[in-house]
């Protein structure tokens, strides 16, 4: 047993209590139940943009994007974009802070951790890492292997589900209580990510979402028999719930209004219209071929998030090319194919989860065509534009839309979007793709909603505070407070008051040296997921 482990941080992705509430009240939950019950608990407000690659780096660092420079899984210079990684995280993670305080991390499966810096303990990436990661120290994932078996940061898309997902989670609590054993740490984080992708991957399915969920309580249990940590906190990114009311295709919009101008080929952010879930559109002399090998070759081609940059080559390398050609009416192709122009727009969604419009600016990006002096006057006839768009329905399509200062700030705000947009309850859905026309139905049933769950328990905790008005940032201040060290001053959350507050200090900034991600392999699995929908 770990005799040394003061706090344990459990991340579970979208865990809310529109999802838990019904597992704990079936007793599938019971470890997680009895830690909310025993605990200080409440809902947890998520930031903008609610999404796991960004969302989970303000967390650990307790900062908005604006000052760790992440704000989707897209990190982009000019025009061009990468994959983020650990290096795109310019503020201090906790692990950095515990080092520098002679204290011992084990940080398992956290999203934008790889590469991971040098600390005292191990970590072992998550989320944007390859599936063979490099890990800390040097050899980690080589010894986990050899003492655990299998362990792959990602599922295999050739086995069953929910199965695959549930190997995957045992693979993280052994891969945790393993290190744990090895390191003797202070402070462990183990993060589980199945719980966000099986919403994304299979909507509706209840079945598969209690096994998932089932399988993380079980490794829960056995990391507290395990380790017998002194304080624990399980907390979420975001929540999750179903998107029932439209979708709305902000570029085709901003083209309709004259600020996007678009192209077919080359480079830009482009749409896959004609293989969205699997469907092709019907022309007056063609006829979709179905069934037959062809058809659902291409619905699946589609549904592993196949880009088009990439298709061309990989329907060549299938031999399908052609029948794209023969049986996709030209105008579908055309809107699968049609991309923002970005040097030619003044405006565009470079990524909807990024949630805003980035505009093009003389001075800025390479090639801006929005004047220096003209920026604010064009950013408030968008926002005016925006905030009257109603859906079919006659509904606010946003909640706000607002300039990113009121969201972002900090040294790094500029690379974040010029006008931020919050749809209304977070059931209307954003789209950066051409599909033929503004409106339609959510492409996703199911996605991120604002409010994720938080909760405190262990010796010292004041399980009667009230958690109400918790927020994400306020993650990270408040694991130093139950470890008992001062903060660092440029955090932005508090230290809830369920735990003692702590001391600020002045910590060193990070040097801020970044490499590029490059990996064709990360890429087709966010995509897969529709993260990288409007990505070329």
């Amino acid at each position: 047993m770990n005799d040394r482990l003061d706090t344990l941080l459990i991340g579970i992705d979208s865990a809310c209590e529109r999802v838990l509430d019904p597992l704990i009240e079936s007793g599938a939950l019971p470890n997680l139940a009895s830690l909310i019950e025993e605990g200080a608990s409440g809902p947890l407000e998520s930031q903008i943009p609610p999404w796991t690659a960004s969302a989970w780096p303000s967390l650990y660092t307790g900062v908005n994007p604006g000052k760790h420079g992440v704000f989707g899984f897209l990190h982009y210079e000019g025009y061009d974009w990468d994959v983020v990684n650990a290096t795109h995280v310019r503020e201090a993670s906790l692990w950095d802070l515990l080092t520098q305080q002679g204290m011992t991390s084990v940080v398992v499966n956290v999203p934008v951790t790889a590469p991971p810096p040098e600390i005292d303990g191990a970590i072992v990436p998550g989320y944007t890492a390859p599936e063979n990661p490099r890990c800390h120290p040097e050899g980690t994932l080589e010894e986990i292997r050899e003492a655990i078996g299998e362990y792959r940061v990602y599922p295999d898309p050739e086995r069953d589900q929910p199965g695959e997902y549930v190997d995957l989670i045992r693979m993280r609590g052994a891969a945790f209580r393993h290190l744990a054993e090895e390191h003797d740490p202070e402070f462990g984080f183990v993060e589980f990510q199945g719980t966000d992708s099986v919403f994304h991957e299979h909507p509706g399915r209840e079945d598969y979402v209690e096994a998932i969920y089932r399988a993380v309580d079980e490794e829960v249990g056995d990391i507290l028999d395990s380790c017998d940590p002194e304080t624990v906190i399980v907390a979420s990114d975001h929540g999750m719930g179903p998107y029932e009311k439209y979708e709305l295709r902000v570029n085709e919009l901003l083209d309709e209004e004259g600020y996007v101008e678009t192209a077919t080929g080359g480079s830009g952010m482009p749409a896959w219209l004609p293989m969205l879930n699997g469907q092709l559109r019907e022309g007056d002399d063609a006829k979709a071929p179905s069934p037959g090998l062809a058809g659902r070759a291409i619905g699946a081609a589609a549904q592993i998030g196949v880009t088009p940059a990439r298709a061309g080559k990989a329907l060549r390398a299938v031999g399908l090319e052609g029948l794209v050609k023969r049986f996709v009416p030209a105008d579908a192709r055309r809107a699968g194919t049609e991309q923002v122009d970005f040097a030619a727009s003044r405006a565009y969604m470079r990524s909807r989860i990024e949630l805003g419009l980035r505009m093009n600016v003389e001075g800025r990006e390479p090639r801006g065509v929005v004047p220096e002096d003209d920026y604010e006057s064009v950013r408030a006839e968008l926002i005016d534009l925006l905030a009257g768009i109603e859906t079919p329905d006659g509904e606010a399509m946003f909640e706000e839309v607002a300039p990113r200062e009121e969201f972002f700030w900090g040294p790094y705000a500029e690379d974040g979007v010029d006008i931020v947009m919050i749809p209304d309850d977070f059931e209307q859905f954003l789209s950066a793709d051409f599909k033929g026309e503004v409106f339609g139905p959510p492409t996703e049933p199911y996605n991120h909603k604002l409010h994720g769950m938080i909760s405190i328990s262990g010796a010292g905790v004041d399980t009667d505070a009230d958690l109400s008005g918790a927020h994400l940032f306020d993650v990270a201040p408040t694991v130093c407070g139950a470890l008992g060290i001062p903060r660092s001053d440029r955090m932005d959350g508090s230290v809830l008051s369920a735990v003692e507050p702590t001391e600020e200090y002045e910590y060193p900034r990070l040097d801020g040296s970044v490499e590029e991600t490059a990996d064709e392999e990360i890429e087709d699995r966010l995509s897969a997921l529709g993260y990288l929908e409007g990505n070329e």
